[in-house]
């Protein structure tokens, strides 16, 4: 049986991509299981009920004589520890070629600019596509409409935005009313304590020697968490600290007005901020116009 999963803060794309390609490969006749490798987020959470699926079982350790599926990430850091132990199956991802895992055979490794990694499996898929049932189609369109931020990201493809538009005409759905319910469920982050928030999306990078945690938060209700801005602040050196890493960086995306929030707790964060931003920093946190994507405005320009 093969293990299918995504990256550790599981979020729609991560959650989504593991349950559509284990439905793609019984097609085939392969048995194969989606997991997850944390709880996921709200929005994730949201998307799995909406279409009538179960939350996947936590993994918690993989083993030598585990065969996996990577989705959603070609990073080993956002990983299980021992992953370069398992046999590797096959990767699919959307993200930058990181490296680090290793192979025990030649497997195949599909890695396209395309702004979810859902968008890459229906590609894959083909005709095939055709023959799945509603639920499938329902969590393609919602990885779709997440990481886009329903196609206002840079991120976004022509082709997102047809099989999207094709997507939602097959099931019926009006994509900004529903994206405007999977937002909503993103945005109630109320029962999360400081440490989680900085957790919940986040993705660990090295940039000139200094390990960074960098959190992302999209929302439509931005005050809500910069309500918590000093708590925040006080609870990234704790999660630095627990985490191994050098520095926490949160930034909170306001979907609708399509800029970010950057916290700025010291001077290093103020550093990185005007070094790869070229923004102005006074006070604890700085607005950062027309910036949305992690993946190809924030991380591809960290400067130390």
């Amino acid at each position: 049986m093969i293990k299918v999963f995504g990256h550790k803060a599981p979020d729609t794309d991560a959650t989504g991509s593991a349950i559509i390609w284990s439905w793609f490969l019984g097609t085939k006749d392969v048995e194969a299981t989606p997991y997850v490798l944390g709880t996921p987020n709200t929005e994730a959470a949201f998307v799995l009920e909406r279409w009538g699926y179960e939350t996947p079982e936590l993994l918690e350790t993989v083993t030598a004589d585990d065969m996996v599926v990577v989705v959603d990430t070609n990073n080993p850091a956002e990983l299980p520890e021992g992953i370069n132990d398992t046999t590797i199956i096959e990767i699919i991802d959307h993200h930058m070629l990181v490296g680090g895992l290793k192979t025990s055979q030649p497997i195949n490794i599909t890695i396209a600019p395309m702004a979810s990694t859902a968008t890459v499996m229906a590609d894959m898929m083909g005709d095939d596509l055709e023959t799945a049932p509603d639920a499938i189609k329902g969590l393609i369109l919602s990885c779709i409409l997440s990481d886009t931020l329903e196609f206002r990201s840079p991120t976004t493809t022509d082709f997102d935005v047809e099989l999207a538009n094709q997507l939602a005409g097959e099931l019926g759905l009006d994509i900004p009313t529903y994206a405007g319910e999977m937002f909503a469920a993103k945005s109630d982050v109320s029962h999360f304590s400081d440490a989680e928030l900085l957790r919940l999306d986040s993705k660990e990078y090295e940039v000139g020697g200094t390990k960074f945690r960098v959190s992302v938060l999209e929302t439509t209700s931005p005050e809500t968490v910069l309500s918590r801005k000093a708590s925040l602040i006080d609870s990234m050196t704790v999660v630095a600290s627990e985490d191994g890493v050098d520095q926490v960086l949160l930034f909170v995306v306001d979907i609708l007005k399509e800029e970010a929030t950057l916290l700025v707790p010291n001077g290093l964060v103020k550093s990185v901020a005007e070094k790869s931003f070229d923004a102005s920093v006074n006070g604890d946190a700085v607005v950062l116009p027309g910036i949305v994507s992690r993946k190809k405005q924030i991380i591809p320009n960290l400067n130390v």
